[in-house]
């Protein structure tokens, strides 16, 4: 098969390159949250606000198990784009190999622990009465879909290692649409409610899964599988670990943060959940394509630390942050003035709309900031260093977040004051990374090096 959709990243003009790479991801992004709101959509409308809050309420916690082992797949994706850089072959299939192995792995781990803990961490999150036991059967049958969920994300990750992102959307949006038509099958004719929905997700996902593991192993490309040899190299999954240990506890931090605040939002009752719910979802969208834009910085960085070239790096950086800069300001602040109708998507409850809209006036207008944060930490991920970030994502946004609710919401529990954390602490991570970017970026050569 042909190599065609691979990008070289060390050469030629930059900003056309990011863009070429950019778009793609950003819309694989919105694809894989699609299967979310297509979720929190069909249920909202068709089987009600109950219904939809049990969706809802589950997120922060699906995130918080789920975002660790995504950061391993992030540490894959780095490690990859470093040798495809390096143009070193033999390390990059030991790398693609162990990969995959690490995914079936994850997977099988997560399909237990969704199991396991589903009730009890529901529960400690105040999950209401009227919607628990709906929350809990999404989540157990959600987690059995986690073996596809880890494979796409692996195998999208090293074929953006190599510049792809165009075949992971192809996939993503053949599995999207039947997501789609399962959920109208399951919910609005059969009548399944939220099992439905979460049936749907699954087997779409195992669809994306089975499509991106194909085209791995019938390519020819520099990151093909060979499933004979699919084993753990020990020497690669050390590299992998090295990047994606923190990366993934960064994201934990955020999502520990967000399972109290949800834990907060259950206080207001039913109606404020759904529609805090609902909104969550509308700035996911905001936050997938800036994100997308702060994993193209990851493998444009990846590779050209890999070749040895710096100063294309710091152009990269630079050419990054306004990209994310724009597609926040306009996405986000674009969502809260339609915010009326895009709440109405999910739930046309007058109330639910009115908390929806009320959520993006405070977070969706200041996204940007989540975006140009992002940026400087995955560039920190794409020179190796991934520690840093970690830390500095505790204590900006977990400790202040967890000491911001603890006290300031505790002193006055009103939704502005729960909500107007999330752009604090953006703002004191971001001074914190760009400290830390402008120490690291001090060691390293101002100029080109021979990649020998």
């Amino acid at each position: 098969m042909s190599k065609s959709n691979e990008i070289n990243m060390c050469e030629g003009a930059i900003l056309p390159k990011i863009l070429m790479f950019a778009f793609p991801l950003i819309l694989s992004n919105i694809l894989q949250l699609l299967f979310n709101a297509a979720d929190v959509v069909v249920v909202g409308r068709y089987a009600g606000s109950l219904s939809l809050a049990a969706v809802g309420s589950t997120t922060s916690l699906i995130n918080l198990l789920v975002n660790f082992f995504i950061g391993l797949s992030i540490g894959a994706n780095v490690i990859a784009a470093h040798f495809y850089g390096a143009d070193d072959k033999k390390a990059i299939s030991e790398t693609a190999h162990t990969a995959i192995a690490t995914a079936v792995c994850c997977g099988i781990i997560m399909v237990f622990l969704g199991e396991i803990v589903a009730r009890p961490m529901l529960t400690l999150m105040g999950t209401p009465d009227d919607i628990i036991d709906k929350a809990v059967l999404y989540m157990r049958i959600y987690f059995c879909g986690m073996p596809a969920f880890m494979l796409y994300n692996f195998g999208a990750a090293i074929m953006r290692a190599a510049g792809d992102t165009k075949r992971p959307l192809l996939y993503l949006s053949v599995s999207g649409v039947l997501n789609v038509m399962l959920n109208i099958l399951f919910v609005v004719v059969l009548k399944i409610d939220v099992a439905g929905v979460a049936l749907a997700t699954i087997i779409s996902q195992y669809l994306s899964a089975s499509l991106i593991i194909w085209y791995l192993v019938h390519a020819d490309i520099a990151v093909h599988i060979n499933p004979k040899q699919i084993k753990i190299h020990k020497s690669r999954l050390s590299q992998i670990l090295k990047i994606g240990v923190a990366s993934g506890l960064q994201s934990v931090v955020f999502n520990i943060s967000n399972v109290q605040i949800q834990s907060s939002i259950n206080s207001f009752g039913s109606t404020v959940v759904a529609g805090s719910s609902a909104a969550s979802s509308v700035e996911g969208f905001v936050y997938m394509s800036m994100n997308a834009v702060a994993q193209t910085a990851m493998s444009f960085t990846g590779q050209n630390f890999g070749a040895r070239k710096f100063k294309r790096i710091d152009k990269i950086f630079v050419r990054c942050i306004l990209f994310t800069t724009i597609v926040g300001l306009i996405m986000g602040m674009g969502a809260y003035l339609i915010g009326d109708t895009l709440i109405g998507i999910y739930n046309s409850d007058p109330e639910v709309i009115v908390h929806g809209v009320y959520r993006l006036s405070i977070i969706s207008t200041t996204y940007a900031l989540c975006g140009i944060m992002d940026v400087v930490a995955f560039v920190l991920r794409g020179l190796g260093h991934s520690t840093e970030p970690t830390i500095i994502s505790l204590l900006g946004a977990c400790l202040f977040r967890v000491l911001w609710i603890s006290f300031v919401f505790r002193a006055i529990p009103t939704q502005f004051i729960m909500y107007i954390s999330y752009p604090i602490s953006w703002i004191l991570t971001l001074a914190a990374l760009l400290i830390c970017f402008r120490r690291v970026r001090g060691k390293l050569p101002s100029g080109d090096e021979a990649n020998v």
